[in-house]
């Protein structure tokens, strides 16, 4: 039904990016064709309906991010929204002239090389590559990842169905992704966090294919996705690992047997992560936060920027850390305040905050249920989520940063919520429906004592 004039929307947007940022934005169209037309062949696998729902929710997507990230290149907001995205354009440029031969490695400084061998290096080198095909674009490299972004929206859409069989929660949790505003500024821009947003919803959707049947591709594409994660934002990748184990072992369920498949499919994975070098490089990142003082000192820079809290928590013990989980997690899942405005971009989320508290309430109904009902196949998400919720917490200590990483987990819980507010729309129906059946009783016992009374019997 939506289809096509989401589809003529695309086009208009897509044409506004060659009239307003002409020849950037003409050269912008490639990836942006590309990775669409991927994501709907996917999507035109699935049965005919629900490949409908997936394109349409991938268009809808699509078609905010490349406004916003459109308005954020005319008008030269990206120090506004999101700084990084200058870091990473000034190394790419760097990286794809000494891979064309213009330049030699000496054109990196020492914080260039830092950077390359940081646990964000995998998006150094993702948008390198695409300077390298493409020349160096912003705005294509933006798009990009406003596509990957987009594609949240239908795999997330699938993980729901994939875990409740309930059409109504899937849409409702794709729709959360598409239409979120943290999910739109921080996807829309060249920045990492839809990317990989984009990878942890991917490879929870494998995990959740893999316990329902072990399939070699879901595995293969699985261990893929944990790469990018690692080279990424490569702590992520520790809890990743948790929700995968705890989805095979934890959340298995059934005979010894298929216990020992299962284990068997673990060995598999880790192999195949030890291939790619995912296992070496985490363990490279790990060593540079190997204590709990190394993360103090992350966090105290942190905690003394203007929108920093708790400079006074120390984490550098475990009573400590265990300590700030408190007040770290109320920033995280609740903040920023409007009582605590220290900048017009804080003020500008306040509406999306008010939205974010009122879906806290059908959140905890949906992961009430989920634990009632779901326990073994949400096991995974609960895992996954509760861990970084806990790490997130400790050694966040900064408004901003707590709210812009407040998306890795959202990505989840927004099916929780979706849960939730499924559980109120069918009970409020179940009550119309009492109501109408009372009333259609009442009718039909009137009708029958007037044709009584007429009748005279």
């Amino acid at each position: 039904m939506y289809t096509k004039p989401l589809l003529f929307l695309s086009i208009l947007v897509m044409i506004a990016y060659v009239v307003i940022a002409f020849p950037e934005g003409l050269v912008a169209l490639i990836p942006i064709l590309v990775l669409s037309g991927v994501v709907i062949a996917l999507a035109n696998r699935f049965d005919r309906d629900e490949a409908q729902v997936l394109v349409q929710v991938f268009l809808a997507a699509l078609v905010v991010r490349l406004v916003f990230g459109l308005l954020v290149h005319v008008y030269d907001l990206r120090e506004f929204f999101g700084g990084d995205a200058n870091t990473y354009d000034r190394i790419a440029g760097k990286i794809a002239d000494v891979w064309s031969g213009v330049a030699g490695e000496e054109i990196f400084n020492n914080r260039d090389n830092a950077r390359l061998r940081s646990g964000s290096r995998g998006m150094y080198y993702l948008v390198g590559t695409l300077y390298f095909l493409f020349g160096k674009n912003i705005l294509a490299a933006q798009a990009f990842c406003a596509t990957v972004g987009a594609a949240v929206a239908p795999v997330v859409y699938r993980c729901a169905a994939q875990l409740y069989s309930n059409k109504r929660v899937a849409l409702i949790s794709s729709l959360f992704i598409a239409f979120f505003p943290a999910m739109i500024v921080w996807s829309g821009q060249l920045l990492k966090d839809g990317l990989v947003v984009f990878l942890l919803a991917f490879s929870m959707l494998m995990i959740l294919r893999l316990q329902e049947k072990l399939r070699p591709l879901d595995i293969v594409l699985l261990c893929v996705a944990m790469f990018g994660i690692v080279t990424l934002r490569f702590y992520i990748f520790y809890m990743l690992a948790a929700a995968v184990v705890g989805a095979f072992v934890v959340g298995a369920g059934g005979s010894k047997q298929s216990l020992a498949v299962r284990l068997a499919a673990l060995l598999v994975i880790g192999l195949g992560l030890t291939y790619l070098g995912v296992l070496g490089s985490a363990e490279r990142g790990l060593e540079r936060i190997d204590s709990l003082e190394t993360i103090q000192t992350s966090r105290a820079g942190l905690a003394r920027d203007r929108a920093g809290f708790g400079e006074d928590i120390d984490v550098s013990t475990t009573e400590g850390a265990i300590g700030a989980i408190p007040i770290g997690f109320t920033y995280l899942m609740l903040a920023p305040f409007p009582w605590q405005a220290a900048s017009l971009r804080q003020a500008f989320v306040f509406p999306e905050v008010i939205i974010w508290w009122i879906s806290i309430l059908f959140l905890i109904s949906g992961a009430v249920y989920s634990l009632k009902n779901k326990l073994r196949e949400t096991t995974p998400i609960f895992l996954f989520t509760g861990m970084l919720t806990l790490a997130y917490s400790i050694f966040q200590g900064n408004v901003g940063t707590a709210y812009r990483q407040r998306t890795q987990i959202q990505v989840f819980l927004f099916i929780f919520v979706a849960v939730g507010i499924t559980i109120f729309l069918e009970k409020r129906e179940n009550k119309r429906m009492l109501k109408e059946t009372r009333r259609q009783d009442l009718e039909k016992n009137y009708r029958e004592r007037e044709r009584l009374r007429v009748t005279g019997v």
